[in-house]
């Protein structure tokens, strides 16, 4: 009697060892069609995913944290007259697949009704999933990880006899999976990894100490940086931070930072994700055809990006990612929406669930050099603090560090000060977005500039 596998090729003895590897996705999504067929008559969705990945952090030359990841789960949600129950297991074994099934239909059973709840229409099911460029594994053992790290920091060190420490400079790469399935005939894997260069450096002088940092992140190792790159830029803007002090309490212009200004966008994602707008809980609550920014702003939504740092072919519920604009001239064009969300607001769903994808926000042509010399007297934002951030009413209140900029040139180092506002005057408040992007971010915009807002110092 030949007991080395069921139907779908993995072990299915009572107690056998469970073996399954995250990187063989047609095999994952014959564990959950498997999975599936357990759980009828039932409308069920099965998620699987997890990865492989090293992590090394190196302080002064040597390595002071080494960490190997591997990880994996399944879980299955069933839905019975509106009732929704869920569970998971990290065992891929067919006994332990037929008990968490079970589980997950007995907490529907006993579950609270819910007249949204349910799995996305077919009719909005990917049908076609694009190979996106998501998966570039990075041989990197933990000695390659290490060397890779010790340059990156020597790098930083080396700029400036003042950074006096290192925080460490870690190197990361990881390696994952993702297969949904449904019981409404979708099925789809893909695989991506992610790989990071960091270094955080610590520099002092007779005003005090600073603490700076750089990183990059990529899906492809070749597109990151240098570790000496990396490691310099660290360094020089640890090193930029010395003499920072309070400015006076007033009301200035506001440069965003590129990365800073990701964070700003971010607010607004946060504010038409579905599930601020059914709850009622967003300060751009049924703002869809309003004009909610200046009328030269644009912002897309771009899932499919070649190697992008966001990119997927399919969203949680299955639905299809697909490009389309956020704002268009100024105006709010759509809500980023679940099947679920969808349902509640009686619209479609717009292949969110999990967030928003590449989100690209029209740059100008100006340089942020360019930006800073058209200011008379401003302060350009490079980091933020604490999360001081009203989503109903959309009032706004960070701490903040950065740079004076006074008649078109940086003046001094700034610490230690609030900015403040409310989102809604802050988006109209736009005055330009510059032309320094970076590629490998979730928010790809240029540094923002806002015309004004208030700020507590001195």
């Amino acid at each position: 009697m030949d007991l080395s596998g069921g139907p779908s090729g993995y072990d299915t003895r009572m107690n056998a060892p469970d073996s399954t590897s995250l990187d063989q996705p047609e095999r994952l999504e014959q564990i959950a069609a498997d999975v599936l067929t357990m759980a009828a008559p039932h409308e069920a969705e099965v998620a699987i995913g997890g990865g492989e990945g090293l992590s090394v952090t190196v302080r002064e030359g040597a390595a002071e944290m080494v960490e190997h990841e591997r990880d994996k789960s399944l879980s299955v949600t069933i839905y019975i007259d509106g009732r929704k129950g869920s569970a998971t297991t990290t065992d891929f074994a067919t006994t332990a697949l037929e008990e968490t099934v079970a589980a997950a239909v007995e907490i529907a059973r006993h579950g609270e009704p819910d007249a949204y709840a349910g799995l996305a229409a077919q009719a909005d099911l990917a049908t076609v999933l694009p190979d996106l460029d998501l998966h570039h594994p990075w041989p990197l053992d933990v000695d390659a990880a290490v060397g890779h790290a010790v340059r990156c920091e020597q790098a930083a060190l080396a700029v400036d006899s003042r950074i006096k420490q290192s925080d460490g400079a870690t190197v990361r790469r990881y390696d994952s999976t993702r297969v949904y399935a449904n019981s409404n005939g979708f099925s789809g894997a893909y695989r991506a990894t992610r790989h990071t260069v960091s270094a955080i450096m610590i520099a002092a002088d007779d005003n005090g100490m600073q603490r700076g940092y750089w990183y990059e992140t990529s899906r492809d190792p070749a597109t990151l940086g240098a570790p000496e790159a990396i490691g310099e830029k660290a360094g020089q803007r640890t090193v930029a931070k010395l003499g920072a002090r309070k400015i006076d309490t007033g009301e200035m212009p506001i440069i965003y930072e590129s990365r800073a200004a990701g964070a700003l966008i971010g607010h607004l994602l946060n504010a038409i994700s579905g599930g601020a707008q059914y709850r009622r809980a967003s300060f751009l609550l049924n703002a869809r055809g309003e004009a909610v920014m200046p009328d030269f702003l644009d912002i897309d939504e771009a899932p499919h990006l070649a190697a992008g740092i966001a990119s997927k072919p399919f969203d949680r519920n299955g639905v299809a990612t697909r490009d389309k604009a956020i704002v268009s001239g100024g105006r709010l064009e759509t809500y980023l929406l679940s099947a679920y969300a969808a349902r509640r607001l009686e619209l479609p769903p717009t292949g969110n669930a999990g967030g928003p994808q590449n989100i690209i926000v029209r740059t100008g042509e100006q340089s942020l050099e360019a930006l800073i010399a058209d200011q008379q007297r401003a302060l350009l934002v490079t980091d933020l603090m604490g999360f001081g951030v009203n989503g109903v009413t959309g009032d706004y209140s960070r701490g903040a560090a950065g740079f004076l900029i006074e008649h078109g040139a940086i003046v001094h180092p700034v610490e230690e000060i609030t900015i403040a506002g409310n989102l809604r005057d802050m988006y109209r408040g736009i005055v330009a977005v510059a032309a320094d992007s970076e590629p490998n971010t979730p928010v790809r915009t240029g540094s923002i500039l806002v015309d004004r807002m208030a700020i507590a110092g001195n």
